[in-house]
């Protein structure tokens, strides 16, 4: 069965609009709420979508109130917010990214899709592939991190993993279209003013990549571009999204955007807003009602036209027969549940390969055998609820394993102490009793860092620090002169000089997930060598930021001996770790790369490992145009490769590049490909000192 080929002639203008309109079932709230009991609205054909609302039952109820209980039946679909994990919980996005690992991405997305089917879910509103290089900014932890052509490869990966082949699972919703994650000062919500060749460089790719994927829907962010809300800016919702790329899916608002047009001063009322959102191509109305209270009045006045209403109406009709709802709308031959088993085990591994070791002095980790007392420190350390992060949907944080369970588990022969020392913000703190338990141990672990609703929407900070106490739980430690193996937990990269002067070993954990304390345990004792790099520029101080590995010249770059230099006075100019730093028990060699540049330009270079432990470590390829008509990044990522090696294993990586991935927009801003030498570097980071160098002739 298809959409009946007179349904649309069917329908009121209520029942048009009702199909635009999507409630909130209230299992969670943030806004203006639909009425708790959302029936009637679905049974008069008021409501054609639903979210906050999951399981088999509830979903299925709700599906036939549409169905068999509006006058056309027409079916709902329900979304939700399946960032990362729906039930089981995988490493927050930003961590995941650090694996560097499309077909992990994959894998995690169809585990997603698997338990968001059985709970009746239809729709997730992610990937989130906002570019962000504003660490201030709390949703830097939903997306792939600073680079485009990460996120690129992040956004296919995902749309592949959740949609699954002819859309077998559930449809996508790419976010936050465009330049939600360039918040001035890192503020939430807050205005976004970025040239024109940065949106064309930076933060369209990643939704480009995602509608050649085939996402079957796109969310404008609720932030402003140059003084015109997304919500409302018609030449990149239909100039660039549907005319010049060819998307035909939906658009949906994000929660009440609609209706903060008003606030953002473009639209005097709802009628205003309605229509500057409908003619900018926003198809479905998110928790706003603003549709269903200004299109008919925006419609009397003439400022939309029937034809526009019934073209949105039809492909949110589109987007219910692509999903497979005119021909069985309860889904119930929908994706196959692995076991719980496999669900955590894909967790566990995600977590492991998510964790970035970044710095290993004196080969601390893994773990001696010869440890027989540990002493677990910090308000992380037994933080269950904390490992998931934000965004978990149904994920219980009882559920989750506590870095100090993980390692019980693993190491039972060895006596475990535990002390908080102090809590995650607040102001008490117990640090005699840590430091008696550090005395009295081999060696410290100290867990600390951020809650994880410190970071995602509505968290940004004003300061990176370690909060509350803990900057004074890790000097306190310290001064002990043990063995520190500190573990840091975040949305984003925070500023700790202090710690990584004093730590020994740093494992960057982020938010791994439900199986954190496993994964963790799993890099700590050596059953997993780690191989996570990171997918940010990390800061040594606020005062850098923002701060990316792809800067362009300056006709005055930094020399410490000439005072009139791009440098500053109290600090170096790099960061603390490169973008693409990570660390592995085993150590890692390149070779230089070798370039044949006919019709299709090949770049191979060796990489060997010198250890003899199997290890996973990722190659970049970046490039660098050193004359062109428009000034170019010192470095440009062109591709990426994660390779697993085994002892003394030498393998030769081969990148394939074609002349237009040298392009780029001209002066005029058409994209151009310039002849010339272009130089080619790989390595395991951006960090120019490590980069092996080429050049050849673009022509």
């Amino acid at each position: 069965m298809a959409i009946p080929a007179d349904l649309l002639n069917k329908m009121t203008l209520e029942e048009k609009i009702g199909q635009l309109t999507m409630a909130s079932a209230n299992q969670a709230v943030t806004g203006p709420v639909a009425p708790s009991d959302f029936s009637n609205s679905v049974r008069e054909g008021r409501v054609g979508s639903l979210l906050n609302l999951w399981g088999r039952e509830e979903t299925q109820r709700a599906q036939r109130l549409a169905v068999e209980g509006s006058r056309l039946g027409i079916p709902l679909f329900v979304g939700a917010d399946v960032i990362h994990g729906f039930e089981t919980i995988h490493p927050i996005p930003l961590a995941e990214a650090a694996a560097f690992e499309p077909a992990l991405w994959e894998e995690t997305a169809r585990d997603a899709t698997a338990e968001s089917a059985a709970a009746g879910v239809h729709l997730t509103f992610s990937p989130m592939i906002d570019i962000a290089r504003d660490p201030r900014w709390g949703r830097i932890a939903e997306g792939a991190g600073e680079d485009p052509v990460v996120g690129s490869a992040f956004a296919a990966a995902k749309v592949r993993g959740f949609q699954g082949k002819g859309l077998a699972g559930m449809g996508t919703t790419a976010k936050h279209f465009v330049v939600y994650g360039a918040a001035a000062a890192g503020r939430e919500y807050a205005e976004t003013d970025v040239s024109q060749r940065t949106v064309a460089e930076i933060y369209l790719p990643p939704f480009r990549a995602a509608v050649e994927a085939g996402t079957t829907a796109i969310m404008p962010a609720f932030s402003t571009l140059a003084g015109i809300p997304m919500t409302a800016h018609r030449q990149l919702l239909v100039g660039v999204l549907r005319e010049q790329w060819g998307f035909d899916g939906v658009v949906i608002s994000d929660y009440n955007a609609i209706t903060e047009l008003m606030k953002h001063g473009v639209a005097a009322d709802l009628a205003d807003a309605a229509m500057l959102a409908l003619r900018a191509g926003v198809d479905i109305d998110m928790m706003g009602f603003a549709y269903e209270r200004g299109l008919p009045e925006a419609l009397k006045r003439g400022t939309v036209t029937m034809a526009e209403i019934d073209a949105a109406v039809m492909r949110v009709l589109v987007l219910k027969d692509r999903l497979g709802l005119f021909d069985d709308p309860y889904r119930n031959g929908w994706t196959p549940l692995p076991s719980l088993a496999e669900r955590r085990a894909t967790a566990r591994k995600a977590g492991a390969r998510s964790l970035v070791l970044a710095q290993n002095r004196g080969d601390l980790l893994p773990l001696s055998p010869g440890i027989k007392r540990l002493a677990v420190i910090g308000p992380l350390a037994d933080a269950r609820a904390e490992m998931i992060g934000s965004w978990s949907a149904a994920g219980k944080g009882d559920d989750a394993v506590s870095p100090l369970t993980g390692l019980r588990a693993a190491l039972p022969g060895v006596e475990i102490t535990h002390v908080e020392g102090t809590g995650i913000a607040s102001g008490e703190a117990d640090f005699a009793t840590a430091v008696a338990a550090a005395r009295a141990a081999d060696c410290v672990i100290l867990c600390v860092g951020e809650a994880a609703l410190m970071s995602g929407e509505a968290a940004s900070r004003t300061s990176l620090d370690l909060p509350g106490r803990q900057g004074e739980l890790v000097e306190a430690v310290s001064a002990t002169g043990k063995p520190i193996i500190a573990l840091l937990f975040c949305g984003r990269p925070v500023t700790i000089p202090s710690l990584v002067e004093k730590a020994d070993a740093l494992l960057i954990c982020w938010f791994p997930g439900s199986e954190a304390g496993h994964a963790i345990a799993d890099v700590l004792t050596g059953k997993v060598n780690p191989g996570g790099h990171l997918p940010v520029t990390w800061p040594r101080d606020l005062g850098q930021v923002p701060i990316t590995y792809d800067a362009r010249p300056t006709g005055r770059p930094k020399n410490p001996a000439e005072k009139y230099t791009s440098k500053y006075i109290d600090s170096p100019n790099s960061p603390q770790f490169a973008f693409g730093h990570g660390l592995s028990y085993s150590s890692f060699s390149v070779s230089d790369p070798r370039i044949d540049a006919g019709r299709t330009i090949t770049v191979e270079a060796d990489v060997t490992n010198e250890s003899d432990r199997e290890g996973t470590t990722t190659l970049f390829l970046f490039s660098h145009d050193p004359v062109a008509s428009v000034s170019r990044p010192l470095l440009e990522l062109k591709q990426f490769s994660s390779i697993t090696l085994g002892p003394r294993e030498k393998r030769t990586v081969r990148f394939e590049l074609q002349r237009s991935d040298f392009a780029f927009p001209d002066e005029a801003m058409q994209m151009a490909v310039e002849p010339g030498e272009i130089e080619i570097h790989v390595g395991l980071s951006a960090a120019r000192a490590q980069l092996r160098s080429g050049t050849f002739k673009l022509v």
